[in-house]
């Protein structure tokens, strides 16, 4: 009949107290977990921050690695290579 005397339903109402505060430090680890679950997901999928994002985002080496990309590629002759390189330098 204890559980019918307003028991929180969680498992910890009995505790008091102490049952309180452990839920509160489980609600809140599962709350920093799910947090850091969801940004190491992000950073997986290429979706946050690394080397290459900051320097696009920074405008910096962008430029240089398109054109040796097209080089690369065949989309451009090494004369037009060296003479784009130049105008960038």
């Amino acid at each position: 009949m204890g559980w019918m005397m307003g028991g929180s339903g969680f498992g910890f109402g009995t505790l008091g107290l102490m049952g309180s505060i452990l839920n509160l430090v489980v609600t809140v680890g599962l709350l920093v977990l799910i947090v850091l679950s969801v940004v190491w997901l992000a950073r997986s999928l290429g979706l946050g921050g690394g080397a290459r994002s900051a320097r696009v985002l920074a405008g910096t080496s962008l430029p240089r690695e398109i054109l040796q990309s097209r080089y690369a590629r065949g989309e451009i002759t090494r004369e037009q290579y060296q003479g784009m390189l130049s105008d960038l330098s």
